[in-house]
């Protein structure tokens, strides 16, 4: 995610995004994700924002890297123990060494023509069958909400076909509704996906 106004929008509200209650379904799909990866697995908390769900995935005594484009999140997830580092999606070039990649609500801030080359980068980095946790917002188009940020929405069909086109096998999702950083209530999916 290169989006300066994206990044310039959350720059001061680290302490408002921690803030923000996690929807129960969520809170859940962190567990299982957590669950899900072999125990003092690897994973990649990728658009990790200030490292809250790295830090959770630590706790559960896996071991996280954390990769988010906002300084400030970055910053700020340092100074609580996480190994973060400022990149972009584009920044995931690994081959076979993640046991698991979290992807909470980060790659719908790429454009929809970046969303198969992410997911195909993702699916690269990951070990054989290894897990990927994806949240994203459900919905049509692309538009900018009211902090400025840059927002790609997609229906669950379009998601589980770019899953299925960059070679996951998609386990199962879970659909919710959630109040976010700029006070909207949407629609969501969590899907659960191993390479």
């Amino acid at each position: 995610m290169t989006d300066k106004r994206t990044i310039n929008a959350y720059t001061p509200r680290v302490a408002e995004y921690l803030n923000i209650p996690l929807p129960p379904e969520q809170l859940e799909a962190r567990q299982e994700f957590a669950d899900a990866v072999c125990a003092g697995g690897y994973v990649l908390d990728l658009g990790s924002g200030p490292g809250s769900d790295s830090g959770f995935l630590m706790r559960q005594g896996l071991k996280v890297r954390a990769l988010d484009a906002t300084p400030a999140f970055v910053d700020h997830a340092r100074e609580n123990g996480v190994d973060a580092h400022l990149g972009t999606f584009d920044d995931v070039t690994e081959t076979s060494v993640y046991d698991g990649v979290y992807a909470s609500f980060s790659l719908l801030h790429a454009p929809r023509a970046d969303f198969p080359r992410h997911l195909k980068a993702i699916h690269n980095a990951l070990k054989p069958e290894g897990q990927l946790f994806l949240g994203m917002k459900l919905g049509t188009g692309e538009h900018r909400d009211e902090l400025d940020r840059y927002y790609t929405y997609y229906t669950e069909a379009e998601i589980e076909g770019a899953l299925t086109q960059a070679g996951f096998t998609i386990d199962r999702s879970v659909k919710g509704m959630g109040k976010g950083l700029a006070g909207s209530y949407d629609g969501f999916i969590l899907v659960f996906a191993h390479a």
